[in-house]
């Protein structure tokens, strides 16, 4: 119940936030990742994105057909692993595995737009694109401005970052560090204060992030995001 007064208030906000000056907010489907995808946060908030543009997909699907994945390796002692830019580490289903950056998310949109573009309400047919280094600000212009959610990574409840673990990567055997309470979501609309987005943790629903706290969090993970334009 307390979840649920939770969204409803966030509801109320997003409404009271549409008639202040400088801002909009977009209303997309919401998934939450709780129990089923505990390290799914990139593919539930992609399958929100495809489900905007009136997509049939399941985050199942996304997974199972889409999505790059990896597991870890232990060699001679030392834990192996994947590269996040190159596929997701370990498994969404998993609640010990990790994660995935833009350009393996970016792959796995263009497949689903490729494969299933008949399902796409509009009829226009969309790409992916990676939009890592973009600031929040200009990411919101040329998307949010023109009706367009964007997937975003930050962290988890907006918490500070951690550095570590880290692992060797399978192909190279170069060191990577991982940056903890990494997060992924939806971003869906601004205002003067901060940035609504749904967020598939923890039943947060709509919500709203203080701006300098998100665009702090949105630079310790690489200001990745994924974007999606018209072709």
């Amino acid at each position: 119940m307390a979840e649920r007064r939770m969204n409803e208030m966030s509801v109320e906000n997003v409404e009271c936030g549409q008639k202040e000056k400088n801002s909009r907010i977009i209303d997309a489907p919401y998934i939450d990742q709780s129990g089923a995808y505990p390290t799914g946060c990139e593919s539930v908030s992609a399958v929100m994105l495809l489900r905007f543009l009136g997509m049939r997909i399941t985050v199942d699907e996304f997974i199972g057909q889409y999505l790059d994945q990896q597991e870890f390796q232990t060699r001679d002692g030392e834990l192996y692993g994947p590269d996040p830019w190159n596929a997701f580490c370990g498994s969404p289903y998993d609640e010990d595995a990790f994660g995935c950056y833009a350009p393996v998310i970016v792959r796995a949109l263009n497949r689903a737009l490729q494969e299933r573009a008949e399902e796409i309400s509009s009829g226009v047919r969309y790409e992916a694109i990676d939009e890592t280094g973009t600031e929040l600000s200009e990411l919101c212009r040329n998307y949010i401005d023109h009706g367009m959610p964007v997937v975003c990574w930050a962290c988890i409840h907006m918490r500070e970052p951690v550095v570590g673990p880290g692992w060797r990567l399978l192909e190279s055997g170069e060191s990577f560090t991982w940056i903890s309470n990494e997060h992924c979501m939806l971003l869906v609309g601004y205002d003067e204060t901060g940035y609504w987005f749904n967020d598939p943790y923890d039943h947060n629903g709509v919500i709203h992030y203080p701006k300098e706290t998100v665009e702090n969090r949105h630079r310790a993970q690489h200001k990745q995001a994924a974007g999606l334009r018209k072709i």
